[in-house]
C-alpha cells in the first residue's frame, strides 16, 4: 500500500488476477476507487472503497484530484496509467509527493510481445482522444508501429486513413483485449480490413507501413515535397522551407506562430520536427485559412491551431501566450508588422522572417537595424531543359532575418 494520498492503478483485460500484491492491497485500503464502469468490473465484489465513474468530459476530475483529496484514493486506469493514460495527466499537475502509481504491463508491451518486436524499434502513437490523422506523421516504409484507439470503429477509421494516403499494403493487425481470457489478434493488410468491421472496444492496431506504387513517401526532416500540400502558389518553396525550419529550429514543447501561413508548410513542419511543440498559423485568407487545416490533417498533425485574421492586428487575439518563435513568411512590408511580431515574442523567443521584394527586404534590413541578428540571401538554380541541352534557371532570391530577442 503507497503513502500517497492518491494512487494511480494499472489493470489489465486479466483484472483482478493480474494485479500484484501491492496494487490489491491499496485498492483494499481505499475509500474512494475511481474508474470506467469496464475498469470498476474487474475489480472484486468485497471491496469496501466506494466506487465512482469517471466523468465525461474528465477535466472536471482532474481539476478536483490536483486540488487535493482527504481520505485515501484510488483511480483505476488501463494498462501503464503514464503512458498516455490518466496517470500522466495527473502527474502533470500533482507533485510526486502527493501521487503514487502502480503500472501494469501497457498494451504497447503486450502487443510488441505478442508480435515479437523489440519495443525500442516501434514506435507508438495515440488517436485516443484524437483524429485517426495522427498517425500519418509516423507512415514511412519500414516503420513499425502501434497506435492506441478508441471505439469499436477504431481500426476502421485507422485503415482509412491509411488507404488515403497510400498505404494500403501495410501489415494491419488488431490485438483485442491483450491478456485476457478472451485475447484475439487479427492478422491483415490495410487493404484488406473492412471498411465497416467494428473490433473489441478494448483494442490497439499494430502496422508495418508499406507504401502501394506511385504513393508519397514523406520523411520527417523538414523539406517535404511541394506537391506534398494542397496549395494556390503561396507556400514556401521546399529547399527554402528546409532552411527556414533548421534557422527556427523547433524544441520540445514550444509553441510557434506562423504569419501570413499560406498553405501552412512552415508550421506543419514545426510539429512534424517535434512531437511535443505547438503551432499557430496565421492567415487572412479565409479559403487558405481552411486549406492550411485540411494539409495539418493530412500531414498527420491536425493540432496545428489556425487563425484567422489579418495579421498585425489579428495576433492580439491569439490566446496562446507569448510564441517561443514567430516565422513571417508574407506582408513583412506591411507597417508595423515585424515590430509587432518582435513585441509578441518570449523574453527569450527568436523571430525568422523572409522577403523577395524590395520592400520587404528594406523592410528586413530596418529589423536588423533596430533588432541585431543576421541577414541571409538565399540563391538558388534548378537545371532546365535549354534547348535541346539543359542550363540553370534562377528562382528569385530570399533574403532572410533572424534575430533572437534576448541578443536584440
Amino acid at each position: 500500500m503507497t503513502d500517497a494520498p492518491l494512487t494511480v492503478v494499472g489493470i489489465g483485460a486479466d483484472g483482478w488476477a493480474g494485479l500484484g500484491e501491492p496494487a490489491r492491497e491499496t485498492l483494499r485500503g481505499a475509500r474512494t476507487v475511481v474508474g470506467s464502469q469496464r475498469q470498476l468490473d474487474l475489480l472484486p465484489d468485497d471491496l469496501t472503497a466506494t466506487r465512482r465513474l469517471l466523468p465525461s468530459p474528465l477535466q472536471p476530475l482532474l481539476d478536483e484530484l490536483a486540488a487535493g483529496v482527504n481520505e485515501p484514493t484510488c483511480v483505476v486506469a488501463s494498462g501503464d496509467p503514464m503512458l498516455h493514460g490518466i496517470g500522466a495527466s495527473l502527474a502533470r499537475r500533482i507533485p510526486p509527493e502527493r501521487l503514487a502509481v502502480i503500472p501494469h504491463p501497457s498494451a504497447f508491451a503486450l502487443a510488441c510481445a505478442r508480435l515479437g518486436w523489440p519495443e525500442a524499434d516501434v514506435e507508438l502513437v495515440s488517436a485516443v482522444g484524437r483524429e485517426p490523422d495522427v498517425v500519418t506523421h509516423a507512415l514511412q516504409p519500414g516503420r513499425r508501429v502501434v497506435t492506441f484507439v478508441t471505439g469499436t470503429d477504431g481500426a476502421a477509421q485507422l485503415a482509412r486513413v491509411l488507404r488515403e494516403r497510400g498505404r494500403g499494403p501495410s501489415r494491419f493487425v488488431v490485438l483485442e483485449q491483450l491478456g485476457g481470457p478472451a485475447e484475439r489478434i487479427h492478422d491483415a493488410t490495410v487493404d484488406t480490413w473492412p471498411a465497416d468491421r467494428d473490433a473489441d472496444p478494448l483494442h490497439v492496431v499494430a502496422i508495418e507501413v508499406r507504401t502501394a506504387p506511385g504513393a508519397l513517401a514523406l520523411a520527417r526532416i523538414p523539406g517535404l515535397p511541394d506537391d506534398a500540400y494542397e496549395h494556390d502558389g503561396q507556400l514556401t518553396k521546399r529547399h527554402v522551407r528546409a532552411i527556414m525550419l533548421a534557422t527556427l529550429a523547433p524544441l520540445p514543447g514550444e509553441l510557434l506562430w506562423d504569419v501570413g501561413g499560406g498553405a501552412g508548410s512552415i508550421a506543419i513542419e514545426w510539429l512534424r520536427a517535434e512531437s511535443t511543440a505547438q503551432a499557430v498559423a496565421v492567415e487572412a485568407d479565409a479559403e487558405r485559412a481552411q486549406r492550411i487545416e485540411r494539409n495539418a490533417h493530412r500531414l498527420g498533425v491536425p493540432r496545428l491551431r489556425v487563425h484567422h485574421g489579418r495579421a498585425p492586428e489579428a495576433l492580439d487575439a491569439i490566446d496562446s501566450g507569448p510564441p517561443d518563435a514567430i516565422f513571417v513568411g508574407g506582408g513583412v512590408a506591411a507597417p508595423g508588422m515585424l515590430e509587432h511580431c518582435w513585441d509578441a515574442l518570449s523574453p527569450s523567443g527568436r523571430i525568422v522572417a523572409d522577403a523577395v521584394t524590395l520592400e520587404g527586404e528594406q523592410a528586413l534590413h530596418a529589423a536588423r537595424a533596430a533588432h541585431g541578428g543576421a541577414l541571409l540571401r538565399i540563391e538558388l538554380s534548378y537545371a532546365e531543359p535549354l534547348g535541346t541541352l539543359e542550363g540553370w534557371k534562377p528562382q528569385r532570391p530570399v533574403v532572410q532575418w533572424s534575430a533572437r530577442k534576448e541578443d536584440g
